[in-house]
């Protein structure tokens, strides 16, 4: 098994967890997109992220946080209020893991700028095994790109999983009883994965969180 450094109970900073939110896409809720994930049992990487997102090469991720649990309303207010939870060492173990930020028009910034418009029609280069790993914060234009708040980790290429494999969902605790007993029908009838991992609540405080994980 992959090692993830230790983490001290008391450091409130710190998580020994990521996790991905379902967020409203055209047509479809946050609930909707959420129900998909753990029917399907897969994570789809819809875009490419990272330097030279934009460039032909660039590889498709799907992305995490590893905001500390007790800090998901952060995520939930702009994401929504369904999503799934992941131990780390799942995620480093399937070839994901943090990101990194390199300022733009920082010397980091420039020199990894460089490197993929020099690999723009290499896909083969290996600098596409890094540039997703590599966000470049700053403001272009009218826009604004500044989301290291978000203490990012990506995964390039769809994530499949187990129902067995998530160490927790995240759905508003007024769906928590119909969802348990949706997930127990599918098991009987045989028609979807059933999910016995807690459930947590992303408004939920630090207390009710820890309780929920070691139910």
């Amino acid at each position: 098994m992959t090692l993830i450094g230790n983490i001290d109970p008391s450091w409130k900073d710190m998580s020994k967890y990521v996790v991905h939110f379902a967020k409203e896409t055209v047509g479809r809720s946050a609930y909707d997109n959420a129900i998909s994930i753990l029917y399907q049992r897969r994570i789809i990487a819809a875009n490419a992220f990272g330097a030279g997102r934009h460039l032909a090469p660039a590889r498709r991720s799907v992305c995490f946080s590893e905001v500390p649990l007790h800090h998901l309303k952060r995520l939930a207010d702009v994401r929504g209020q369904h999503g799934i939870g992941f131990r780390k060492e799942y995620v480093v173990e399937r070839g994901g893991g943090p990101i990194l930020y390199a300022y733009k028009d920082t010397p980091q910034a420039q020199s990894v700028n460089a490197m993929v418009h020099a690999a723009a029609h290499d896909a083969s280069s290996a600098i596409w095994d890094l540039a997703p790993y590599v966000d470049l914060p700053g403001t272009y234009g009218k826009s604004k790109y500044l989301y290291e708040w978000e203490r990012e980790w990506r995964h390039v290429g769809d994530l499949d999983f187990s129902e067995a494999d998530p160490a927790f969902l995240i759905i508003p605790e007024g769906l928590h009883d119909a969802a348990r007993d949706f997930f127990h029908a599918a098991e009987v009838d045989n028609v979807g994965p059933s999910y016995e991992c807690p459930f947590i609540d992303p408004y939920w405080g630090e207390d009710q969180i820890a309780a929920a994980l070691l139910s």
